[in-house]
């Protein structure tokens, strides 16, 4: 059974008034909720409270949930607009990746960097690009700075990230290279690339 078929079932469950399948759905979602609100929100504070009313509001919306597309990217869906709202109604910056570059090891985020520490200087050649990646992302406009954080760090399909960010798939692929692309042009120095070729 995939985990989207299981998704669906628990969603059923709860449905039919299982509460402990939701609370299944929290345990099984709530980090990667986490990890995802950490690159747009600041106070730890606020994180959870955030974590907290994406999943109130996903347990409210229910009952309106398709299954069209993954549970997850649906709840992301939520966590998103949740984040902004709040943003928005504080009157705060989005958060950047170099903000919070760290996971949850405080080591860089392996999606985004290939990590080698046999030797002090493949070390010291991951750093930089951590840092160089960091710094790139956080100066990508939102949008291409949302796209790139769910496709390489939560893994989401273009499909699915259309869903989550309400947009054509087209503009989704755009998003992606365009942020992509500034990436390399800030790695090409570390890694001796040249301009034609991307990393």
């Amino acid at each position: 059974m995939s985990d989207r078929e299981i998704d669906l079932q628990l969603v059923e469950r709860v449905r039919e008034g299982d509460k402990r399948a939701f609370g299944l759905l929290v345990e099984k979602y709530r980090r990667r909720v986490i990890r995802l609100l950490s690159r747009m929100v600041r106070n730890p504070e606020d994180l959870e409270d955030i974590a907290q009313e994406t999943f109130i509001k996903a347990y409210r919306a229910l009952p309106q949930f398709r299954g069209d597309a993954a549970f997850y990217t649906w709840l992301y869906r939520i966590a998103v607009n949740t984040a902004k709202n709040f943003l928005i109604a504080r009157g705060k910056a989005m958060r950047t990746v170099s903000d919070h570059a760290a996971n949850d090891d405080d080591e860089p985020d392996e999606r985004l960097v290939a990590q080698d520490n046999s030797t002090p200087e493949s070390e010291l050649l991951s750093k930089q690009v951590a840092i160089a990646v960091n710094e790139a992302v956080d100066a990508l406009p939102e949008e291409l700075r949302q796209a790139i954080t769910l496709r390489e760090m939560e893994g989401l399909s273009y499909e699915e990230i259309a869903e989550t960010m309400d947009c054509p798939i087209g503009t989704v692929r755009s998003r992606i290279f365009r942020a992509r692309e500034a990436i390399s042009s800030k790695l090409r120095p570390i890694l001796g690339t040249p301009d034609d070729k991307r990393w």
